[in-house]
C-alpha cells in the first residue's frame, strides 16, 4: 500500500495571499527570513489580514539561509510562550522549512532533533496548531511537501526531516512574491524544480499520480525557466506553479542521490567560505546522476520517456541517445543560466559569487565521509541505482572535476 498526501488547501494565483482573512483562531505566529518579504510589502500584508481574521500575530524572523538546529529550537520556544493555533511560514525554503520543525518541537517538546531525523516517525501533529505555508521563490515547494531540510553546521552536515505529518494544511502560492526573487535565485530554485520534477519521475516509489505531476512540471520548466530567467513576468508566474507540481510530485514519490550529495556538500566546507547553495548543487549534480543511473535498464527508459515529452530529440532515436540528450540539455540549462557544471568552478572567476570556493585538497580530504554520509542520507533510498561509498565517491569525483560517468 502506497499513500498520497497533500495539502488540505491550495490557494494559488494573484492575490491568493488573501486566503488568511478567512482563517480561523486566536493565535498566530509568523515565520520569516530575512529583509525581502517585509521590504516588499508582503509581511505586514500577511501580518494585516490574519488580524483582520481576529487574530494576535506574533513575529519569529531573521531566519537564515539554510536554518540550522539553533534557529530551530529557539523557534520553538518562542512558540511555547507564546502558544498559537497557526503556524504561517512566508518566504523561501528556509523559513518553511524551519518553521516545519519548531512545529515538531512546539507539539512534542521532548522530542530531539535526532528524534526528528528519524524518517516518518515524528509523532502525530495539530493537536496545538495548524501550519500554512506561503512560498516566495520557485523551486523548493516545500509549501506542499513532507520535507524539511536543517543545517547542523557543528557537523557541516545538512539533514532532511521526512514525514508526511509536516505536510501543511494550507499552501498559499501567490505569484506577485515570487516576482521579488532577483536573476540568481531564478536560476537556483528553477534547476532545484527540475531535479525534483526528474528525480520523482524515475524514483523506486514513482506511480500513476506522482507520475502526471512529475512530467507536465518538466515540460512547464522547460518552457518558462530561461524567459524567466530573463525577466519574463508572465514566465515567472508559470515557474511558479511548475514548481508546486514537481514538490506534489516528489513529497509523494521521493527523491534520488541528486539531492542525497547536494545535503551532504552543501556545508561541507563552510568552514572555507565555500557553502554550495543547494539549487545550484543539484544542477551541477543532476547530469553525472543521470548517467550513473542510467547504467540501470528501468531508470534508463524513463529517462527516455522524459526526453519524449520534452521533443528535444527524434523519438525514434534510442534510448541510450536519449539519454545524452537529456543530459546535454540540462548543461545546456546550467550555461544559459550562469550555473558552473562542476565543483571545481563553483565560486571561480567564471561564476562570481559571494560564497567562495573548494580548494581541491580540502574536497579530497572530506571526500570519504561525505561519500558515508550521502550514502545514508534519506533520499538515497529511492535512488533507481543505489551506489556504494565507493560508488558514491568517484561520483562526487565527477562532480567535482567534470569528468565523464563510466562505472
Amino acid at each position: 500500500m502506497a499513500r498520497f498526501t497533500l495539502p488540505r488547501d491550495l490557494y494559488h494565483g494573484k492575490g491568493a495571499l488573501e486566503a488568511l482573512k478567512n482563517f480561523k483562531g486566536k493565535k498566530a505566529v509568523i515565520c520569516v527570513g530575512g529583509g525581502s518579504m517585509k521590504k516588499f510589502g508582503f509581511l505586514d500584508k500577511a501580518e494585516s489580514y490574519l488580524k483582520e481574521a481576529g487574530m494576535q500575530v506574533k513575529i519569529i524572523d531573521g531566519i537564515e539561509p539554510d536554518p540550522s538546529v539553533e534557529t530551530v529550537m529557539k523557534g520553538a520556544e518562542l512558540m511555547r510562550e507564546f502558544e498559537p493555533d497557526w503556524i504561517v511560514a512566508i518566504g523561501g525554503g528556509s523559513p518553511i522549512d524551519a518553521a516545519k520543525a519548531m512545529w515538531i518541537k512546539y507539539e512534542h517538546p521532548d522530542c530531539t532533533f535526532e528524534d526528528m531525523c528519524k524518517v516518518f516517525a515524528i509523532p502525530q501533529l495539530r493537536t496545538k496548531a495548524h501550519f500554512c505555508a506561503v512560498s516566495s521563490t520557485s523551486g523548493t515547494a516545500t509549501e506542499v511537501t513532507a520535507f524539511s531540510v536543517i543545517t547542523d553546521y557543528e557537523k557541516g552536515i545538512k539533514y532532511p526531516l521526512a514525514d508526511f505529518e509536516i505536510t501543511p494544511d494550507v499552501a498559499i502560492v501567490d505569484p506577485e512574491l515570487a516576482q521579488t526573487m532577483p536573476k540568481k535565485l531564478v536560476a537556483h530554485t528553477g534547476m532545484d524544480a527540475l531535479t525534483h520534477a526528474i528525480e520523482a519521475y524515475v524514483s523506486t516509489a514513482n506511480n500513476d499520480f506522482t507520475d502526471p505531476l512529475a512530467i507536465h512540471a518538466i515540460e512547464m520548466i522547460e518552457k518558462y525557466l530561461i524567459k524567466s530567467y530573463n525577466g519574463d513576468k508572465q514566465a515567472r508566474e508559470s515557474m511558479h506553479n511548475a514548481q508546486c507540481l514537481a514538490g506534489m510530485a516528489f513529497s509523494n514519490a521521493l527523491l534520488g542521490i541528486v539531492h542525497s550529495m547536494a545535503h551532504k556538500t552543501g556545508a561541507a566546507f563552510a568552514d572555507y567560505g565555500a557553502h554550495i547553495i543547494h539549487g545550484a548543487a543539484n544542477a551541477m549534480y543532476l547530469p553525472k546522476v543521470i548517467a550513473f543511473n542510467a547504467k540501470d535498464d528501468t531508470a534508463k527508459k524513463r529517462y527516455a520517456d522524459i526526453v519524449d515529452y520534452m521533443e528535444i530529440i527524434d523519438k525514434n532515436a534510442s534510448d541510450d541517445e536519449k539519454v545524452d540528450a537529456l543530459i546535454k540539455y540540462i548543461r545546456h540549462m546550467n550555461e544559459e543560466l550562469n550555473i558552473p557544471q562542476c565543483i571545481m568552478h563553483y565560486g571561480q572567476d567564471s561564476y562570481p559569487t559571494e560564497q567562495g570556493f573548494v580548494p581541491e585538497n580540502v574536497f579530497l580530504d572530506r571526500l570519504h565521509d561525505i561519500a558515508v554520509n550521502a550514502v545514508a542520507d534519506a533520499c538515497t533510498g529511492s535512488n533507481p541505482r543505489k551506489p556504494s561509498v565507493e560508488e558514491m565517491e568517484k561520483l562526487l569525483k565527477c562532480c567535482y572535476y567534470d569528468t565523464e560517468v563510466d562505472f
